[in-house]
Order: C-alpha cells, then structure tokens, then sequence
C-alpha cells in the first residue's frame, strides 16, 4: 500500500455523523469526564506548551472503553429481536465494561481474558455479574477461546476495538473534548488495536482538519515503522509486546483500525519504555492527585518526552488521553 497523508475523513466506513449519533445514545449512560490541568507539568514538561489531560479515567467502569461497549450493545439491540449474551476478549478494560453495560442491558455476559490480568480487574469483572474463563496468556488463545465459546453457547462477539460501532463509540471523546477546549493543537492517544485511535482521529480531523492525532505505544509495537512504510509490517501470528501497560500491549493494529489511523494519524509515533511509563504514572499520582493505570503513564510519557518539546512551537495547545485507571493498587510496578 502507498503512504497515505491527510485523507478526508469522509472516505471512511465510520463519519462524525456515526460519531455524533453514537454520543447522543450513550450519553446518558456515561460520565462527562473532565479535562485536567497542571501548572506544574507544564513548567516541567512544556517548552510553552500548555496540556490538557482528558480523564477518561474517571469514567464508569475506570476506562474509556464504556463508550463503545454501550454503543455496540445499543446498536445490536436495535438490529435482533433476540440475544442470548455477549462475550468478548479482553486484558481487562473492555471485558469490564461490556460486563456492565450487559448488566444494565439485562444480557448475560462471558469475558476470555490472560491468565496475567491484574486480579482487580478479573474481580472488577465478576462485580457486575460476568462469567470469566481464563486462557493463555496469547492472543491467539485469547480471540479462538473467545470464538469458540460464542459458537458453542450462540453468544454475540463484541470487539474490543476492531468494530465499527466501537470505534463510533469512542470517537464521542474527540466530541466532549474539542467542545471544551476548541483550540487544541494536537493529541495524545495511547493505542493498542486502535479504536479510540480512530475513532477520535475520524472526530477530530472532521472539527478541526489542522489538528494532529499523535499515537502513543509501548516499546515493541513499531508502529512508526509500518506508517512509514504505509504497510502492515508486522509478524504474524499476531503477539503482545513485554510492557507493564498490559491495556496496548497487543502488537498490532486491527484491520478495520489501521487504514484509519494510517490515513489520518502523524507517522511520528511516541514510544513509551517501561521506565517511562513508570515516571508518567508517579507523576500524575503525586502531583496531580489522579489514579491511572499504564497506558495512560504511557500517553503522559509522551507529553513528557524530549521529542515532543522539540516539535513546532505551532503545537501550542495538546491534549492528552487519560485512557483508564483500572491499576491493582497492591502491585504497583514499582
């Protein structure tokens, strides 16, 4: 595939039409998360820059990913007379949030996730009323045990990010946010199949066509190499990457995800080492009062880093994606 730059964000299968419509359906059911500042960060960090850090954190279930899960949910509602359960893989995040809004729905529910999930998830989980089968620790294991029980059990998949209405779902973030702070320059997102990516990219891009969509990863990802070279570089069978951020620890993109994030993201990717994860953690526990979980110490290295501060004095004005907070508080990785 040749490199693709700036698309218009009306080629894609998901428009901010779908975007809009998703977050006019979910937003009762959902947190209007708010975006937090710090003086302190941006005198450290900032070179003139100013941040602005969008809490998704704070929203119900701990993590951005409510927002897709209620909009799949609602949309397969409206197109079955009849659904027995949905079940779904996930390291934790997405199995959380589709268990509770399988709750609210009244639908039973089934989450495959690692045997290596942090425990307050699995148990965070169970809360709502979900049933949890443990696989191996792959994601291989984790998408055919996913796949077999729907067979078995006649239970509706649903992605944690490689589905269109997912990715409708969480492009409302991009909506909430450049509604309350207009003159963003650029964003920070932290990716791990990409749906939030593509989803705030989709809603961005069609608000504001200046505004740059950054993808934060951990370290083993190489994305930067595959949007380079404007092809999917990676080794298949699909794998994880040795990151504590066990919330993008998946390798690749999804296939719906990519060409989006391809056509609309900036090939400069910021990668995150553990090390630097574990600084962006400490920070915005210490000084900004906040549980996060790795992906978004992730984002906050990004914000952090040299490269960052080296970029235009144009990117006066950068949001950042708090993607979750679901962190076992009695394993810290430090």
């Amino acid at each position: 595939m040749d490199k693709v730059s700036n698309m218009p964000v009306d080629t894609f299968p998901v428009t901010i039409k779908d975007i809009i419509d998703a977050h006019n359906r979910i937003r009762p059911h959902i947190h209007r998360t708010p975006v937090l500042t710090s003086e302190t960060f941006d005198r450290e960090y900032g070179a003139g820059k100013k941040f602005y850090f969008k809490a998704e954190n704070l929203q119900k279930t701990g993590s951005f990913k409510v927002r897709g899960a209620l909009n799949a949910i609602f949309k397969l509602e409206g197109s079955k007379d009849q659904i027995k359960g949905v079940t779904a893989d996930s390291s934790g995040n997405h199995g959380l949030a589709l268990a509770w809004v399988a709750k609210m729905r009244g639908l039973k529910c089934t989450i495959v996730t690692p045997k290596d999930t942090p425990v307050v998830k699995i148990r965070a989980i169970k809360s709502y009323g979900a049933d949890v089968i443990l696989c191996e620790p792959t994601l291989t294991s984790r998408e055919e045990t996913s796949k077999r029980f729907a067979e078995e059990n006649n239970y509706e998949i649903i992605p944690s990010a490689d589905h269109y209405d997912i990715i409708a779902g969480q492009g409302s973030i991009a909506l909430e946010f450049l509604e309350d702070v207009p003159n963003l320059d650029a964003i920070l997102i932290p990716a791990s199949k990409g749906g939030m990516t593509a989803g705030i990219a989709i809603a961005a891009k069609a608000i504001k066509p200046s505004i740059k969509i950054f993808v934060v990863e951990p370290d083993g990802k190489e994305l930067e190499k595959c949007l380079r070279a404007g092809t999917r570089l990676w080794p298949n069978p699909p794998c994880f990457v040795n990151t504590l951020a066990e919330g993008i620890k998946i390798q690749q993109l999804g296939h719906l995800t990519w060409p989006i994030i391809l056509g609309l993201a900036e090939k400069e990717v910021f990668t995150a080492t553990n090390d630097d994860i574990i600084k962006g953690m400490k920070f915005v526990f210490e000084r900004m009062k906040v549980v996060i979980e790795g992906a978004s110490g992730a984002a906050i290295a990004a914000a952090m880093s040299t490269r960052l501060r080296e970029m235009s004095s144009d990117l006066e004005n950068v949001g950042v994606i708090l993607c979750g907070g679901n962190v076992d508080l009695d394993n810290l990785p430090w």
